[in-house]
């Protein structure tokens, strides 16, 4: 029903966990380059050793998944329906429904109940899925 926003938000957390994983690996390098295990001699098996080419890498893949979010963003800004704007805009935009409720030219009641029913909807349909 709502695939799109479990995809976004599995992008998402992907792109969140590999810019930590590139932050992390960079402070070790900075470490073996300049810091306190820089006088230790590695040898070319070691993980740090290869820290560079990790750090490549992770670039790499953040790079793309960030390409996917974007592709995905414009795909979703184009489905159509009140229900797939209020998602968009809370879990795209990062809205509150009050705010949302206001852009929409809608009562605050009216967006939080439905927005309540949409997850209603989005819980009943992946337990369903899961049995």
């Amino acid at each position: 029903m709502y695939e799109w926003l479990q995809d976004y938000q599995k992008i998402e957390e992907e792109i969140i966990y590999l810019d930590f994983e590139l932050t992390r690996n960079k402070k070790e390098l900075d470490r073996w380059i300049k810091g306190d295990l820089e006088n230790i001699k590695l040898n070319d098996q070691s993980k740090a050793a290869k820290l560079e080419e990790v750090i490549e890498n992770v670039e790499y893949e953040l790079a793309h998944k960030m390409n996917d979010l974007y592709d995905a963003k414009k795909l979703i800004s184009m489905f159509k329906g009140l229900e797939n704007r209020i998602l968009y805009k809370k879990y795209v935009e990062g809205k509150t429904l009050a705010l949302i409720a206001h852009e929409m030219n809608y009562s605050s009641n009216y967006i939080y109940n439905k927005h309540a029913q949409i997850m209603k909807m989005i819980d009943f349909a992946l337990h369903i899925n899961l049995t």
